[in-house]
């Protein structure tokens, strides 16, 4: 017999150091089971931002899944920037190269509606261009 969903939620954590707080709470989950799991399954990623979707069952268990990071944090830390720039079509926030491009798309490329690299590549050029982060080599 299925369970019953009780909530699903959406949530980022950084890797390896999620703890228990309001944010799980709100989850209905066993929080110190959910950390501790969670922590294990993304020590290899350390120092990114995990996205995670818990869905939670009434009986209190829970099952999660890992998305890859956001491309906004990958683009970031590609161009060696702190943040985007406020006015991206005028400031340029930092520019990242064609190849850099194509690496966060094939690492992106699970979580995006894209069928290929070249598609999934467009999309995270779209959102480094609303970020005002150049890209050389890309037209």
């Amino acid at each position: 017999m299925a369970k019953k969903v009780a909530k699903v939620c959406k949530l980022q954590f950084m890797a390896g150091s999620a703890k228990p707080g309001p944010a799980l709470a709100s989850a209905g989950i066993n929080m110190p089971q959910f950390c501790t799991q969670f922590n294990d399954a993304t020590k290899d990623r350390k120092g990114d931002i995990v996205p995670v979707i818990i869905t939670a069952y009434e009986d209190k268990s829970f099952e999660f899944v890992l998305k890859t990071t956001p491309a906004a944090d990958l683009l970031k830390k590609a161009a060696g920037v702190k943040k985007a720039s406020g006015t991206p079509n005028t400031v340029t926030a930092g520019t990242i190269t064609e190849a850099q491009l194509r690496e966060i798309a094939e690492y992106k490329l699970p979580d995006l509606n894209a069928n290929d690299v070249e598609a999934a590549m467009r999309i995270v050029a779209g959102t480094a261009r609303n970020m005002g982060i150049k890209i050389e080599g890309w037209n």
